[in-house]
């Protein structure tokens, strides 16, 4: 056999001979993979050691976009200079953060000595009453104390924490302090700013680029600020609706108030299983403390309410914010919180919010053309060429 035949490239049933791939890999490159893997774990490392420090500029940029929709409307209504609006807007908020405090933690302590006192009682009392009407026996014997003991604890250790940290006692106050002050600073700094930042940002883009970007700017601003004033006004209808309810059905204004802001917050900032844990223990307590026609009284303002805003109230409000799936919004809010803790469950909706706006705007979509039987509803009409179009 002759070896310059055996050496050739075997042939192809097509009739083409089979190519022959040549690669070469000189040094220069090698060395170009080995610097982008260092640099990419020295910037890893950099990453996690100012871990803090970046979340705080993603808590800062999302509260400086929730800021700007009020900004804008100072400057544009009475033509102030975008840092004296944001002076304004933070002190209103410490204003009305410290009347908040000075009055909410003695009240929660004043619940909380109430539970500890009378709590056992309230609670045997609602037992009976739930064991004789419904058959069912929900506490065993001591239960009840324990209970009472342990609620009214946490809500001291709260409400003690709370006020030495607003006065910087406490080692952790310290810290919290610290951390908010440089939340306010960024936060400040990013919202008087906003427009220089932009620019910055958008002129290192193409033309084509700012566009997107600069859309996609405009519309996180939009959603977060549209979010945060929509929820804000929601829960002072609901806490103040809460508040004067459960006084008119004789509960004792100490204990009204805070259940009042924790029915309201938990119900309008906690997706879908929110609106029942806020309901729920305003009327426990109302049930524990006052009896079974002061806490039916609760329960019918509660399902009226959430009547009025689920089909009244929301639309108004939000008809021009975010709008979300129940099932996104709550999915959305465990998925922050598991990220970074009850912060980032608050912030998580309003960033699920502006994913789907954007994904809706620049994604690509195509008309239904498959007839299949779970399309035949209400919503989708089928036209002369039998293809499927949503309305």
């Amino acid at each position: 056999m002759d070896t310059a035949d055996s050496q050739q490239a075997p042939e192809n049933p097509f009739g083409d001979p089979a190519p022959t791939l040549h690669v070469a890999i000189g040094w220069v490159t090698i060395w170009k993979v080995i610097g982008a893997i260092l640099i990419t774990l020295l910037a890893l490392w950099a990453a996690g050691q100012m871990s803090t420090l970046l979340s705080m500029l993603a808590i800062s940029f999302f509260f400086s976009l929730a800021l700007q929709p009020a900004v804008m409307w100072l400057v544009e209504r009475y033509g102030w200079k975008r840092g004296a609006a944001v002076g304004v807007i933070y002190l209103a908020g410490f204003v009305a953060s410290a009347i908040m405090i000075v009055v909410l933690i003695p009240a929660i302590a004043q619940l909380a000595n109430g539970i500890g006192d009378k709590g056992a009682t309230w609670l045997t009392d609602a037992s009976l009453w739930i064991e004789k009407t419904f058959n069912v026996n929900i506490w065993t014997p001591g239960t009840g104390e324990q209970i009472a003991q342990e609620t009214s604890e946490v809500l001291l250790n709260w409400a003690k924490g709370a006020f030495g940290n607003l006065l910087g006692f406490a080692t952790s106050g310290i810290g919290l302090i610290f951390n908010l002050a440089t939340i306010a600073m960024f936060t400040f700094y990013f919202t008087a700013d906003a427009p220089k930042l932009q620019r910055t940002v958008l002129s290192h883009m193409s033309p084509e680029n700012q566009r997107r970007v600069g859309w996609t700017w405009d519309e996180a601003i939009r959603q977060t600020g549209g979010y945060f004033y929509s929820r804000m006004l929601l829960m002072l209808i609901n806490g103040i609706g809460f508040f004067f309810t459960m006084v008119l059905v004789g509960m004792p204004v100490g204990f009204a108030l805070p259940l009042a802001v924790f029915g309201a917050f938990v119900s309008v900032f906690i997706p879908a299983i929110g609106t029942y844990i806020g309901g729920a223990v305003p009327i426990f307590m109302t049930l524990a403390i006052q009896g079974f026609t002061a806490a039916l009284i609760v329960l019918a303002y509660v399902l009226i309410y959430q009547q009025a805003e689920n089909y009244w109230l929301s639309p108004k409000i939000s008809s021009k914010t975010m709008t979300l799936n129940g099932a996104v919004a709550f999915g959305a809010a465990l998925a922050g919180g598991a990220i970074a803790g009850p912060m980032g469950a608050f912030v998580a909706l309003p960033v699920a919010a502006l994913i789907i706006s954007l994904s809706s705007n620049f994604a690509k979509s195509y008309d239904i053309v498959y007839t299949g039987k779970e399309l035949e509803s209400d919503d989708l009409e089928t036209d002369t060429d039998g293809r499927i179009e949503t309305e």
